[in-house]
């Protein structure tokens, strides 16, 4: 059974940081995609950022380009977003997702964390 979760959430100030990390057990980071999504109150999930475990390649939304930086260890199966500069409009639940075999992220990814979530106060 494939199991993700996710940490480091929380509350912070406008213009701070924040470090989720995402522990996969049961699924390797070879030949995969795993990204963040999120979901504000009232609205519709969307991507966030997602990286590619073949070649590193990383993708980002428009939105968090510049402040958001994924990674991962493939070695701890882990995956990290580092947020800065946070604005009150990234206020949302933050999921980790994965699937085998794909390069980029989707909306239909096989396997999916509970979440986590980040409240930025203005």
């Amino acid at each position: 059974e494939v199991q993700l979760v996710e940490s480091g959430g929380g509350l912070v100030q406008a213009g701070g940081s924040l470090r989720l990390s995402c522990v996969a057990d049961g699924f390797t980071f070879d030949d995969a995609a795993i990204g963040w999504f999120r979901q504000a109150p009232g609205k519709a999930r969307e991507w966030v950022s997602c990286i590619s475990s073949s070649d590193g390649r990383t993708y980002y939304t428009t939105s968090v380009k510049g402040r958001f930086t994924i990674s991962s260890d493939n070695a701890k199966n882990t995956v990290y977003l580092q947020m800065n500069s946070l604005k009150p409009e990234d206020t949302a639940v933050y999921y980790c997702a994965a699937d085998a075999k794909v390069d980029v992220c989707h909306s239909l990814m096989n396997y999916w964390g509970k979440g986590t979530l980040v409240t930025v106060s203005a």
